[in-house]
């Protein structure tokens, strides 16, 4: 039951319907316990024994290390945890013949709540609570990641029907569906026509598909994130932002602060911090070592193989020089002035992300290193063929998408947008709303694919 299906716009109409029909905590939580059961067991009825088997491994797990906790007991039943749901989801993701959908997302959220307890966290008492933590419908294929401590406190009071936040959710839904249909599923079929078959296309070809992916990528997962935080928002609860304007990152470091945050900060608090700790006898070799454990993990969780680990590995080699050169990496840029030295890092930083995805999307090593190659082979690339496919006039809706995302996005740096919109009188905040519509239904791509981070 995908986002952009019939089936979910009545299932998450009857659950909005229902939900508030009765406010009260216990009514409320069936609602959504069921919705997210029918959401989940829709796909496949295994993936909903297994994250059902998970969720109850998880609660069951967490009281027994709570019990124990700071005795010989205790660390037995921590690793033993950890170390369970780390293989159980290396061969599921991995090996199994069914790849369960969202298993990456409600796996890390079980291993963080286990580590939480581990380091003198409460555990959670309520099985219901602990079960919406980690299957509630609307962030269940790709998160964002939540915390158990964030989210569950939301769950302890019913919510009433609130006309704002319902509002400024739906408006969240549709700033996502634009991102997705609009930008990522219109550019989509062209850049896979490049990205699939790298040997059978030109440099030129390769070089503007190159940098254009991380705008697909962007909008695609940016958008499937809107509408979960819309949705969400939609029931009364808060979920964590995964980006925050992350083309305007100076640096490698700080695009991954900015870029899948709940991921991002995940591995930070997790895997970097401690494995930091434990290896600060080995002075400035500790934070270079962390790093790159690190950012292999992040690549190893996108997927199997060789691609996925040398992504994460570009990435964590480019931290590492931005951090060994320091202040003078932003002295360098200066010479330019400051306001220049800006956008140069910008774009740097750019380039290096959209050169590190190619071993994110193009399935091949060999294709990878070939695009390498020959990315500036030949610059006698017919306009035709640069088209990819698709007419001058969807290029044009996807350029004028793309100028109007960057717009929206630096002015709602400066003002929220979405609470600015309340402010217009009624004629003028529901011409936005018509053309925001007009724009998604007659020049949206529908039906083209899935948003992307499914597959992980």
């Amino acid at each position: 039951m995908e986002f952009l299906s019939l089936p979910f716009v009545v299932c998450m109409t009857l659950t909005f319907i229902l939900y508030y029909a009765k406010p009260t905590l216990r009514w409320q939580h069936g609602v959504l316990l069921l919705a997210s059961m029918i959401f989940i067991g829709y796909y496949h009825i295994a993936y909903l024994l297994i994250s059902a088997g998970v969720t109850v491994f998880t609660f069951l797990a967490g009281r027994q290390i709570h019990k124990t906790l700071n005795t010989r007991a205790g660390n037995v039943w921590f690793w033993a945890s950890i170390s369970g749901l780390v293989v159980f989801w290396l061969i599921a993701r991995y090996w199994f013949p069914l790849f369960p959908l969202g298993i990456s997302f409600y796996t890390f959220q079980a291993l963080s709540y286990l580590i939480e307890i581990y380091w003198e966290e409460e555990p959670e008492d309520n099985f219901l609570d602990f079960s919406l933590y980690m299957l509630l419908f609307v962030k269940f294929l790709s998160g964002p990641i939540e915390r158990a401590f964030d989210f569950i406190p939301q769950l302890k009071k019913p919510h009433a029907f609130d006309y704002t936040l319902v509002t400024r959710g739906l408006k969240l839904v549709a700033w996502g569906l634009f991102m997705k249909v609009v930008i990522a599923d219109r550019i989509s079929p062209s850049l896979d026509l490049v990205l699939d078959h790298v040997q059978q296309s030109t440099g030129m070809q390769i070089l503007c598909t190159t940098m254009l992916y991380p705008i697909q990528l962007y909008a695609d997962f940016a958008g499937y994130t809107c509408m979960a935080l819309g949705f969400g928002r939609m029931l009364g609860f808060k979920l964590q932002p995964n980006f925050d304007r992350p083309f305007i990152s100076k640096s490698t470091g700080e695009l991954w602060r900015r870029w899948h945050q709940s991921l991002s900060f995940w591995v930070r608090d997790y895997i970097f911090t401690p494995l930091n700790a434990s290896l600060r006898e080995w002075g400035r070799w500790s934070v270079v070592v962390s790093v790159l454990v690190t950012f292999v993990v992040i690549g190893v969780w996108h997927g199997a193989g060789w691609t996925f680990a040398f992504y994460g590995l570009f990435q964590g080699i480019l931290i590492i020089i931005e951090t060994l050169l320091g202040k003078r990496r932003e002295k360098i840029y200066n010479i330019f002035g400051k306001k220049i030295g800006s956008a140069l890092m910008m774009i740097r930083t750019y380039i290096f992300f959209a050169l590190s995805l190619l071993f994110f999307r193009v399935k091949h090593l060999t294709d990878v290193f070939y695009a390498y190659r020959h990315m500036f082979d030949g610059f006698q690339t017919s306009i035709k063929e640069l088209r990819l496919g698709m007419e001058d006039f969807y290029w044009i809706v996807f350029g004028i998408a793309v100028l109007i995302l960057f717009l929206v996005e630096y002015f709602n740096g400066k003002r929220n947008l979405i609470k600015a919109s309340e402010q217009l009188s009624t004629p003028w905040r529901w011409l936005v709303y018509f053309v925001i519509v007009f724009i998604i239904v007659f020049y949206g791509a529908f039906g083209v694919e899935n948003f992307i981070y499914i597959q992980f």
